[in-house]
Protein backbone atom coordinates (compact mmCIF):
# COMPACT_ATOMS: atom_id res chain seq x y z
CA UNK A 1 0.00 0.00 0.00
CA UNK A 2 1.84 2.94 -1.29
CA UNK A 3 1.37 6.62 -0.24
CA UNK A 4 -0.83 8.30 -2.31
CA UNK A 5 -2.75 5.61 -3.49
CA UNK A 6 -6.38 5.26 -3.21
CA UNK A 7 -6.38 2.31 -1.02
CA UNK A 8 -3.46 4.16 0.89
CA UNK A 9 -6.09 7.36 0.93
CA UNK A 10 -9.59 5.24 1.89
CA UNK A 11 -6.98 2.94 4.76
CA UNK A 12 -6.29 6.25 6.53
CA UNK A 13 -9.56 7.87 6.21
CA UNK A 14 -11.35 4.94 7.70
CA UNK A 15 -8.80 4.80 9.99
CA UNK A 16 -9.06 8.49 11.31
CA UNK A 17 -12.89 7.66 11.19
CA UNK A 18 -12.92 4.71 12.99
CA UNK A 19 -10.29 6.32 15.45
CA UNK A 20 -12.99 9.13 16.41
CA UNK A 21 -16.14 7.00 16.34
CA UNK A 22 -14.75 4.52 19.11
CA UNK A 23 -13.14 7.40 21.02
CA UNK A 24 -16.59 8.88 20.96
CA UNK A 25 -18.43 5.89 21.71
CA UNK A 26 -15.80 4.98 24.86
CA UNK A 27 -16.03 8.35 26.04
CA UNK A 28 -20.24 7.48 25.80
CA UNK A 29 -20.50 4.75 27.08
CA UNK A 30 -18.31 5.37 30.59
CA UNK A 31 -20.51 8.81 30.60
CA UNK A 32 -23.54 6.68 30.53
CA UNK A 33 -21.97 4.11 32.60
CA UNK A 34 -20.85 7.00 35.06
CA UNK A 35 -24.60 7.69 35.33
CA UNK A 36 -25.99 4.61 35.63
CA UNK A 37 -23.65 4.30 39.17
CA UNK A 38 -24.82 7.37 40.60
CA UNK A 39 -28.59 6.68 39.54
CA UNK A 40 -28.30 3.09 41.64
CA UNK A 41 -25.88 4.96 44.51
CA UNK A 42 -28.84 7.38 44.84
CA UNK A 43 -31.68 5.10 44.24
CA UNK A 44 -30.16 3.14 47.12
CA UNK A 45 -29.51 5.48 49.27
CA UNK A 46 -33.44 6.97 49.03
CA UNK A 47 -34.01 3.02 50.08
CA UNK A 48 -31.84 3.33 53.21
CA UNK A 49 -33.51 6.52 54.18
CA UNK A 50 -36.71 5.79 53.81
CA UNK A 51 -35.91 2.56 55.97
CA UNK A 52 -34.53 5.11 58.69
CA UNK A 53 -37.68 7.55 58.48
CA UNK A 54 -39.82 4.44 58.93
CA UNK A 55 -37.96 2.90 61.86
CA UNK A 56 -37.71 6.04 63.57
CA UNK A 57 -41.15 6.92 63.13
CA UNK A 58 -42.17 3.25 64.73
CA UNK A 59 -39.24 4.07 67.86
CA UNK A 60 -39.98 3.95 71.13
CA UNK A 61 -36.62 4.90 71.71
CA UNK A 62 -35.94 8.50 72.89
CA UNK A 63 -32.83 8.23 71.30
CA UNK A 64 -33.47 6.17 68.74
CA UNK A 65 -31.27 3.41 69.97
CA UNK A 66 -33.04 0.68 68.59
CA UNK A 67 -32.71 2.71 64.92
CA UNK A 68 -30.39 1.04 62.22
CA UNK A 69 -29.51 -0.66 58.48
CA UNK A 70 -28.57 -3.54 58.07
CA UNK A 71 -26.32 -2.71 55.52
CA UNK A 72 -22.37 -3.24 57.26
CA UNK A 73 -20.68 -0.37 55.19
CA UNK A 74 -21.90 1.89 57.94
CA UNK A 75 -20.23 0.23 60.94
CA UNK A 76 -17.04 0.97 59.61
CA UNK A 77 -15.55 4.08 60.20
CA UNK A 78 -14.28 6.78 57.82
CA UNK A 79 -15.54 5.25 54.99
CA UNK A 80 -17.76 7.48 53.49
CA UNK A 81 -21.11 5.61 54.42
CA UNK A 82 -22.92 7.48 57.31
CA UNK A 83 -26.39 8.02 58.43
CA UNK A 84 -27.31 10.90 61.19
CA UNK A 85 -30.63 11.85 62.76
CA UNK A 86 -30.56 15.68 63.83
CA UNK A 87 -33.34 17.26 65.46
CA UNK A 88 -35.18 20.61 64.36
CA UNK A 89 -31.56 22.68 66.26
CA UNK A 90 -29.32 20.45 64.33
CA UNK A 91 -28.79 18.05 67.75
CA UNK A 92 -27.31 14.83 66.89
CA UNK A 93 -30.08 12.46 68.37
CA UNK A 94 -28.78 9.31 66.52
CA UNK A 95 -25.70 8.12 64.25
CA UNK A 96 -23.93 5.02 62.56
CA UNK A 97 -21.06 3.59 63.78
CA UNK A 98 -19.16 4.63 61.11
CA UNK A 99 -19.27 8.40 61.93
CA UNK A 100 -16.84 7.66 65.18
CA UNK A 101 -14.05 10.11 65.05
CA UNK A 102 -15.69 12.03 61.75
CA UNK A 103 -18.77 14.49 61.50
CA UNK A 104 -20.72 14.52 58.13
CA UNK A 105 -20.83 17.87 56.58
CA UNK A 106 -24.30 19.42 56.31
CA UNK A 107 -25.99 20.11 53.34
CA UNK A 108 -27.82 23.63 52.32
CA UNK A 109 -30.40 24.31 49.66
CA UNK A 110 -34.16 23.92 50.35
CA UNK A 111 -36.02 21.16 50.09
CA UNK A 112 -38.03 19.19 47.19
CA UNK A 113 -41.90 18.57 47.57
CA UNK A 114 -41.24 15.25 48.69
CA UNK A 115 -38.98 16.80 51.71
CA UNK A 116 -35.92 15.75 49.99
CA UNK A 117 -32.60 17.39 49.30
CA UNK A 118 -29.12 16.24 47.89
CA UNK A 119 -25.96 17.03 46.90
CA UNK A 120 -21.70 16.04 46.67
CA UNK A 121 -20.12 16.45 49.71
CA UNK A 122 -16.43 15.88 51.17
CA UNK A 123 -15.83 13.97 54.51
CA UNK A 124 -12.92 14.69 56.77
CA UNK A 125 -11.33 11.64 55.58
CA UNK A 126 -11.46 13.29 52.12
CA UNK A 127 -14.37 11.27 50.82
CA UNK A 128 -16.03 12.57 48.23
CA UNK A 129 -19.85 11.30 48.82
CA UNK A 130 -23.45 11.58 47.82
CA UNK A 131 -25.65 12.83 50.60
CA UNK A 132 -29.25 12.92 50.47
CA UNK A 133 -31.53 14.45 53.41
CA UNK A 134 -34.84 14.01 54.81
CA UNK A 135 -37.39 16.03 56.75
CA UNK A 136 -39.81 14.46 58.82
CA UNK A 137 -42.03 14.65 62.06
CA UNK A 138 -42.31 12.57 64.66
CA UNK A 139 -44.40 12.90 67.77
CA UNK A 140 -44.95 16.62 67.12
CA UNK A 141 -40.95 17.39 66.53
CA UNK A 142 -39.11 17.86 63.33
CA UNK A 143 -36.12 15.34 62.39
CA UNK A 144 -33.68 15.36 60.30
CA UNK A 145 -32.39 12.12 58.64
CA UNK A 146 -29.38 11.92 56.64
CA UNK A 147 -27.45 9.37 54.35
CA UNK A 148 -24.77 8.76 52.86
CA UNK A 149 -22.59 6.35 50.41
CA UNK A 150 -19.19 6.90 48.83
CA UNK A 151 -18.66 8.13 46.21
CA UNK A 152 -15.26 7.44 45.02
CA UNK A 153 -16.25 3.91 44.93
CA UNK A 154 -18.67 4.51 42.10
CA UNK A 155 -15.51 7.02 40.22
CA UNK A 156 -12.93 4.24 40.51
CA UNK A 157 -15.24 1.81 39.19
CA UNK A 158 -15.84 4.15 36.55
CA UNK A 159 -12.35 4.58 35.72
CA UNK A 160 -12.04 0.92 35.83
CA UNK A 161 -14.71 0.50 32.84
CA UNK A 162 -13.16 3.44 31.06
CA UNK A 163 -9.71 1.08 30.84
CA UNK A 164 -11.49 -1.74 29.81
CA UNK A 165 -13.55 0.08 27.72
CA UNK A 166 -10.47 1.72 25.57
CA UNK A 167 -8.91 -1.66 25.75
CA UNK A 168 -11.97 -3.42 23.85
CA UNK A 169 -12.76 -1.02 21.43
CA UNK A 170 -9.09 -0.37 20.69
CA UNK A 171 -8.33 -4.18 19.42
CA UNK A 172 -11.68 -3.77 17.49
CA UNK A 173 -10.29 -0.77 16.15
CA UNK A 174 -7.47 -2.34 14.66
CA UNK A 175 -9.41 -5.60 13.58
CA UNK A 176 -11.52 -3.04 11.78
CA UNK A 177 -9.17 -1.20 10.25
CA UNK A 178 -6.85 -3.96 9.42
CA UNK A 179 -10.83 -5.76 7.56
CA UNK A 180 -10.92 -2.00 5.69
CA UNK A 181 -7.40 -2.14 4.47
CA UNK A 182 -8.10 -6.08 2.74
CA UNK A 183 -11.60 -4.73 1.49
CA UNK A 184 -10.08 -1.81 -0.27
CA UNK A 185 -7.09 -3.90 -1.70
CA UNK A 186 -10.13 -6.26 -2.93
CA UNK A 187 -12.45 -3.64 -4.22
CA UNK A 188 -9.09 -1.55 -5.85
CA UNK A 189 -8.03 -5.15 -7.86
CA UNK A 190 -10.20 -4.28 -10.70
CA UNK A 191 -8.52 -1.16 -11.18
CA UNK A 192 -5.18 -2.73 -11.19
CA UNK A 193 -6.13 -5.69 -13.27
CA UNK A 194 -7.34 -2.82 -15.47
CA UNK A 195 -3.99 -1.11 -15.19
CA UNK A 196 -2.05 -4.38 -16.25
CA UNK A 197 -4.20 -4.03 -19.37
CA UNK A 198 -3.74 -1.07 -20.41
CA UNK A 199 0.28 -1.29 -20.04
CA UNK A 200 -0.27 -4.94 -21.90
CA UNK A 201 -1.42 -2.82 -24.70
CA UNK A 202 1.38 0.30 -24.78
CA UNK A 203 3.92 -2.90 -24.67
CA UNK A 204 2.37 -4.15 -27.94
CA UNK A 205 1.58 -7.29 -25.81
CA UNK A 206 -2.38 -6.76 -27.01
CA UNK A 207 -4.48 -4.90 -28.92
CA UNK A 208 -7.42 -4.17 -26.78
CA UNK A 209 -8.55 -4.15 -23.39
CA UNK A 210 -9.74 -7.51 -22.05
CA UNK A 211 -10.86 -9.09 -19.32
CA UNK A 212 -14.30 -8.87 -17.05
CA UNK A 213 -14.68 -6.05 -14.87
CA UNK A 214 -17.56 -4.22 -12.26
CA UNK A 215 -20.05 -2.29 -13.34
CA UNK A 216 -17.93 0.88 -11.82
CA UNK A 217 -15.40 0.11 -14.05
CA UNK A 218 -16.44 -1.83 -17.15
CA UNK A 219 -17.66 1.84 -18.97
CA UNK A 220 -14.28 2.86 -18.39
CA UNK A 221 -12.21 -0.02 -19.82
CA UNK A 222 -15.32 -0.19 -23.31
CA UNK A 223 -14.15 4.09 -23.35
CA UNK A 224 -10.21 3.17 -23.92
CA UNK A 225 -10.85 0.67 -26.24
CA UNK A 226 -12.92 3.14 -28.40
CA UNK A 227 -10.27 5.64 -27.91
CA UNK A 228 -8.21 2.96 -29.18
CA UNK A 229 -10.07 2.49 -32.42
CA UNK A 230 -10.48 5.68 -32.88
CA UNK A 231 -6.62 6.57 -32.30
CA UNK A 232 -6.07 3.69 -34.98
CA UNK A 233 -8.42 5.06 -37.72
CA UNK A 234 -7.20 8.94 -37.41
CA UNK A 235 -3.38 7.73 -37.55
CA UNK A 236 -4.34 5.30 -40.69
CA UNK A 237 -6.47 8.17 -42.73
CA UNK A 238 -3.80 10.36 -41.98
CA UNK A 239 -0.72 8.06 -43.45
CA UNK A 240 -3.39 7.91 -45.94
CA UNK A 241 -3.51 11.55 -46.87
CA UNK A 242 0.20 11.93 -46.56
CA UNK A 243 0.19 8.94 -49.46
CA UNK A 244 -1.75 10.30 -51.56
CA UNK A 245 -0.06 13.63 -51.01
CA UNK A 246 3.48 12.61 -52.25
CA UNK A 247 1.75 10.75 -55.49
CA UNK A 248 0.33 14.11 -56.18
CA UNK A 249 3.21 16.15 -56.24
CA UNK A 250 5.78 13.62 -57.69
CA UNK A 251 4.38 14.05 -61.15
CA UNK A 252 4.43 17.95 -61.48
CA UNK A 253 7.45 18.13 -59.90
CA UNK A 254 8.69 15.58 -62.14
CA UNK A 255 7.25 17.42 -65.50
CA UNK A 256 9.29 20.56 -64.42
CA UNK A 257 12.78 18.56 -64.10
CA UNK A 258 11.79 16.55 -67.47
CA UNK A 259 11.43 19.62 -68.86
CA UNK A 260 14.48 21.96 -67.59
CA UNK A 261 16.57 18.85 -68.85
CA UNK A 262 15.38 19.04 -72.38
CA UNK A 263 16.70 22.78 -72.47
CA UNK A 264 19.71 22.27 -70.62
CA UNK A 265 21.29 25.63 -72.53
CA UNK A 266 18.52 27.90 -71.31
CA UNK A 267 19.31 29.49 -68.37
CA UNK A 268 15.99 29.69 -66.47
CA UNK A 269 15.58 25.67 -67.14
CA UNK A 270 18.49 25.21 -64.68
CA UNK A 271 16.95 27.78 -62.85
CA UNK A 272 14.04 25.51 -62.56
CA UNK A 273 15.99 22.59 -62.41
CA UNK A 274 17.90 23.32 -59.71
CA UNK A 275 14.27 24.91 -57.97
CA UNK A 276 12.82 21.90 -58.96
CA UNK A 277 15.33 19.63 -57.13
CA UNK A 278 14.60 21.66 -54.01
CA UNK A 279 11.49 21.35 -53.90
CA UNK A 280 11.78 17.73 -54.20
CA UNK A 281 13.51 17.88 -51.16
CA UNK A 282 11.41 19.82 -49.08
CA UNK A 283 8.41 17.93 -50.58
CA UNK A 284 10.16 14.77 -49.59
CA UNK A 285 10.99 16.05 -45.93
CA UNK A 286 7.81 17.67 -45.05
CA UNK A 287 5.76 14.55 -45.74
CA UNK A 288 7.97 12.47 -43.62
CA UNK A 289 7.48 15.10 -40.91
CA UNK A 290 3.70 14.67 -41.81
CA UNK A 291 4.06 10.92 -41.39
CA UNK A 292 5.74 11.77 -38.09
CA UNK A 293 3.18 13.95 -37.07
CA UNK A 294 0.20 10.94 -37.96
CA UNK A 295 2.86 8.68 -35.89
CA UNK A 296 2.78 10.97 -32.32
CA UNK A 297 0.32 8.89 -30.71
CA UNK A 298 0.93 5.28 -31.76
CA UNK A 299 0.67 2.67 -29.33
CA UNK A 300 1.14 -1.12 -28.60
CA UNK A 301 4.21 -1.26 -30.85
CA UNK A 302 7.59 -2.38 -30.10
CA UNK A 303 10.97 -3.33 -32.02
CA UNK A 304 13.92 -5.25 -31.20
CA UNK A 305 16.32 -2.62 -31.01
CA UNK A 306 19.44 -5.13 -31.63
CA UNK A 307 18.13 -6.44 -34.68
CA UNK A 308 17.68 -3.20 -36.25
CA UNK A 309 20.93 -1.61 -35.26
CA UNK A 310 22.45 -4.91 -36.82
CA UNK A 311 20.55 -4.30 -39.99
CA UNK A 312 21.82 -1.03 -40.18
CA UNK A 313 25.10 -1.34 -39.65
CA UNK A 314 25.03 -3.44 -42.13
CA UNK A 315 23.83 -1.51 -44.42
CA UNK A 316 25.70 1.42 -43.75
CA UNK A 317 28.74 -0.74 -44.02
CA UNK A 318 28.17 -1.75 -47.41
CA UNK A 319 27.82 2.23 -48.79
CA UNK A 320 30.69 2.98 -46.95
CA UNK A 321 33.16 0.86 -47.51
CA UNK A 322 36.09 3.38 -46.36
CA UNK A 323 34.53 3.29 -42.91
CA UNK A 324 35.24 1.15 -40.36
CA UNK A 325 31.73 0.94 -38.09
CA UNK A 326 32.06 -1.60 -34.99
CA UNK A 327 28.95 -2.75 -33.44
CA UNK A 328 29.42 -4.27 -30.02
CA UNK A 329 26.10 -6.52 -29.70
CA UNK A 330 24.35 -6.57 -26.72
CA UNK A 331 23.39 -9.79 -24.93
CA UNK A 332 19.84 -11.10 -25.12
CA UNK A 333 18.59 -9.02 -21.55
CA UNK A 334 18.72 -5.37 -23.63
CA UNK A 335 15.10 -4.39 -23.74
CA UNK A 336 12.93 -3.81 -27.07
CA UNK A 337 12.54 -0.60 -28.27
CA UNK A 338 8.39 0.60 -27.20
CA UNK A 339 7.47 2.24 -30.37
CA UNK A 340 7.35 1.55 -34.55
CA UNK A 341 10.50 0.04 -35.68
CA UNK A 342 10.25 2.11 -39.04
CA UNK A 343 10.59 5.34 -36.57
CA UNK A 344 13.29 3.64 -34.68
CA UNK A 345 15.28 3.07 -38.01
CA UNK A 346 14.94 6.67 -39.35
CA UNK A 347 16.50 8.02 -35.86
CA UNK A 348 19.12 5.77 -35.65
CA UNK A 349 19.78 6.01 -39.32
CA UNK A 350 20.15 9.69 -39.81
CA UNK A 351 22.68 9.41 -37.37
CA UNK A 352 24.70 6.75 -38.18
CA UNK A 353 24.80 8.68 -41.57
CA UNK A 354 26.03 11.75 -40.30
CA UNK A 355 28.83 9.92 -38.53
CA UNK A 356 29.57 8.31 -41.61
CA UNK A 357 29.84 11.62 -43.55
CA UNK A 358 32.14 12.48 -41.17
CA UNK A 359 34.04 10.20 -39.89
CA UNK A 360 37.43 9.72 -41.39
CA UNK A 361 37.43 6.05 -40.93
CA UNK A 362 36.58 5.23 -37.36
CA UNK A 363 32.85 4.47 -36.13
CA UNK A 364 31.58 3.07 -32.71
CA UNK A 365 28.08 1.74 -32.08
CA UNK A 366 26.88 0.63 -28.55
CA UNK A 367 23.77 -0.19 -26.87
CA UNK A 368 22.59 -0.37 -23.19
CA UNK A 369 19.67 -0.20 -20.96
CA UNK A 370 19.54 2.57 -18.46
CA UNK A 371 17.05 2.72 -15.77
CA UNK A 372 15.28 6.34 -13.87
CA UNK A 373 13.61 5.99 -10.86
CA UNK A 374 10.34 6.41 -13.04
CA UNK A 375 11.30 4.30 -16.07
CA UNK A 376 13.54 2.36 -18.33
CA UNK A 377 15.23 3.44 -21.12
CA UNK A 378 17.11 2.22 -23.99
CA UNK A 379 20.77 4.13 -24.79
CA UNK A 380 21.69 4.46 -28.14
CA UNK A 381 25.33 5.48 -28.63
CA UNK A 382 26.91 6.44 -31.95
CA UNK A 383 30.05 8.08 -32.26
CA UNK A 384 33.15 8.39 -34.91
CA UNK A 385 36.07 10.33 -35.06
CA UNK A 386 35.30 13.23 -37.48
CA UNK A 387 36.44 16.80 -36.52
CA UNK A 388 33.87 16.94 -33.74
CA UNK A 389 31.28 19.87 -32.32
CA UNK A 390 32.32 22.54 -29.95
CA UNK A 391 29.08 23.28 -27.31
CA UNK A 392 28.42 26.01 -29.05
CA UNK A 393 27.88 23.92 -32.55
CA UNK A 394 26.66 20.40 -30.68
CA UNK A 395 23.69 23.11 -29.22
CA UNK A 396 22.89 24.95 -33.16
CA UNK A 397 23.06 22.06 -35.51
CA UNK A 398 20.05 20.71 -33.49
CA UNK A 399 17.63 23.60 -34.57
CA UNK A 400 15.67 23.63 -38.10
CA UNK A 401 17.71 23.67 -41.01
CA UNK A 402 20.38 24.51 -39.92
CA UNK A 403 24.04 23.27 -41.78
CA UNK A 404 27.52 23.78 -39.87
CA UNK A 405 29.06 23.12 -43.91
CA UNK A 406 26.98 23.82 -46.52
CA UNK A 407 29.24 21.88 -49.11
CA UNK A 408 28.01 18.56 -47.69
CA UNK A 409 25.27 16.82 -49.40
CA UNK A 410 21.87 17.16 -47.63
CA UNK A 411 18.68 19.54 -47.27
CA UNK A 412 19.94 20.40 -42.99
CA UNK A 413 16.45 18.43 -41.80
CA UNK A 414 17.49 14.74 -40.70
CA UNK A 415 18.42 16.16 -37.28
CA UNK A 416 15.45 17.74 -36.93
CA UNK A 417 13.40 15.06 -38.10
CA UNK A 418 15.20 12.92 -35.72
CA UNK A 419 14.88 15.24 -32.84
CA UNK A 420 10.82 15.46 -33.60
CA UNK A 421 11.21 11.58 -33.72
CA UNK A 422 12.44 11.90 -30.17
CA UNK A 423 10.03 14.32 -28.74
CA UNK A 424 7.03 12.27 -29.59
CA UNK A 425 8.53 9.35 -27.82
CA UNK A 426 9.60 11.17 -24.61
CA UNK A 427 13.16 10.88 -25.23
CA UNK A 428 16.09 12.83 -25.64
CA UNK A 429 19.02 13.35 -27.93
CA UNK A 430 22.32 14.92 -26.82
CA UNK A 431 25.44 15.89 -29.04
CA UNK A 432 28.90 15.68 -27.13
CA UNK A 433 32.48 15.29 -27.57
CA UNK A 434 33.30 11.61 -28.13
CA UNK A 435 36.85 9.43 -27.09
CA UNK A 436 37.95 8.95 -30.62
CA UNK A 437 38.05 12.91 -31.82
CA UNK A 438 34.59 13.51 -33.05
CA UNK A 439 31.19 13.40 -32.05
CA UNK A 440 29.23 11.59 -30.01
CA UNK A 441 25.38 10.83 -30.49
CA UNK A 442 23.13 9.54 -27.18
CA UNK A 443 19.94 8.23 -28.52
CA UNK A 444 17.58 7.54 -25.27
CA UNK A 445 14.36 6.20 -25.78
CA UNK A 446 11.42 4.60 -23.85
CA UNK A 447 11.74 0.56 -23.22
CA UNK A 448 9.25 -1.68 -23.84
CA UNK A 449 9.57 -5.30 -21.99
CA UNK A 450 11.54 -8.00 -23.72
CA UNK A 451 9.90 -9.60 -26.49
CA UNK A 452 11.18 -13.16 -25.84
CA UNK A 453 12.35 -14.11 -29.39
CA UNK A 454 15.23 -15.04 -30.31
CA UNK A 455 17.79 -13.27 -31.40
CA UNK A 456 20.00 -14.63 -34.14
Amino acid sequence: MRKGSIAFSLFWLSAVWLVLALAGTAFLLTDLYSRTLDTNLTNQLKFDIDTLSSATLDSTEPNFADVSVRDQRFNRAATGWYWVIRDGSGAFLAASASTTGSTPPALDGPFDADNYRSGVLQDDSGNRIRAIERLITSNGRPLHVIITGNLDESLALVSQFRGQTFTVLGAVGIALAIMSAIVARLALRPIGRLSKAIEQVREGEAETITGEYPREIAPLAEEVNELLRSNTQIIERARNAVGNLAHGLKTPLAVLRNEASAAKDNPLSKVVASESEKMTQLVTTYLDRARIAARSAVVGKKADATMVMLRLTRVMQKLNQKVTIAFKRPDASLPWFRGDEGDLEEMAGNLLDNACKWSKGQIAVTMVSERTPSAQNLLIRIEDDGPGLTEEEATKVLRRGVRLDEKTPGSGLGLDIVKELVDVYGGSLQLKRSVLGGVLAELRLPAAKLGGLARS
